[in-house]
Parts: C-alpha cells; structure tokens; sequence
C-alpha cells in the first residue's frame, strides 16, 4: 500500500471537501451484464436486452439500465474513495438527488468521480458524508448520470 493509498482519518478525509477524492477505472457495460440486471430485476425492456429492435430507437443501440449505473456506485466507491480508518459501521443513508442524464449504451466505459461536498459529526462517533457523484462516460459530453449520496460513518467513542 503506498503512502496515497493509506486509509485517512475522519478529520484527514473532512479536510478535502470540495475536492475530487476518487475517480474509479473505466468499467465496460456490455449486453451480458445487462442481460443479467435484466433478469435480476425482472426489467426485460427492449431497449435493454434486443439489440435488433433497439438499432431502431433513438439511442441506435441496446442501452444499460439506469438503475444498473446506480448500483455500480458501491463498487466505484470501494475502489476509488480512500478507506477510513477506524470504522465502526459504514451506512449507505441514501440520496439527496439522482439524475440520468445520458444513456449508456452497450459497448460504452463508464467512470465514476466522487467529491466529497459535506463532512459532518452528527453526535460524537458518528459523521455524515455527502458525496456529489458524477458517472462519466467515455468520449462523451455529457455524464450519464448525477447523484448526491448520503453516508453515515461510525468511529469508536
């Protein structure tokens, strides 16, 4: 583990709001993994499981679920945001805001960038963060999608 990938304390992360404290790789969505949050969530639109007829809509492509782009955030975050040290718990509080902005088709590579925008204590041992998240796709103007997420932290008292 190098120096810059050593897990932070809460007061070392809360110094970094307002800036970028994580950008994932880019992750290929193809048709396979569509295929298979189409099956988990029993969501079998065209536009995201048959090629064929998507090739004559708009998008000109089969395009990924937005909710898919939403539950990959956790991954993104695992693998981007520095770990903290001396967690207790760690709880996904939800969403302020989500927005998809632009599709993804398949065949694109996203990238998710995490800004740490609030740092609270809550009570003592216990801290908010508010991360604005940008899902950024390859070559593309435009993100596919934008979120406010919530987490709640918890550190030895």
């Amino acid at each position: 583990m190098s120096m810059d990938d050593r897990p932070l304390s809460i007061n070392e992360f809360r110094l970094k709001c307002g800036e970028i404290v994580g950008r994932s790789d880019w992750f290929a969505i193809d048709q396979a993994l569509v295929d298979s949050f189409a099956d988990v969530t029993r969501d079998h639109q065209f536009i995201h499981v048959d090629p064929e007829r998507a090739r004559h809509t708009d998008f000109g492509a089969t395009v990924a679920h937005g909710f898919l782009i939403l539950s990959l955030l956790s991954a993104f975050h695992a693998e981007a945001v520095p770990a903290l040290k001396d967690v207790t718990v760690a709880i996904n509080s939800g969403f302020n805001r989500v927005r998809f902005v632009s599709p993804v088709r398949t065949g694109s590579r996203i990238r998710a960038v995490f800004t740490l925008a609030e740092c609270d204590e809550q009570k003592p041992g216990y801290w908010r963060t508010l991360l604005d998240v940008q899902v950024q796709i390859e070559g593309a103007d435009k993100p596919a999608m934008v979120a406010e997420w919530l987490t709640i932290w918890g550190f030895p008292a």
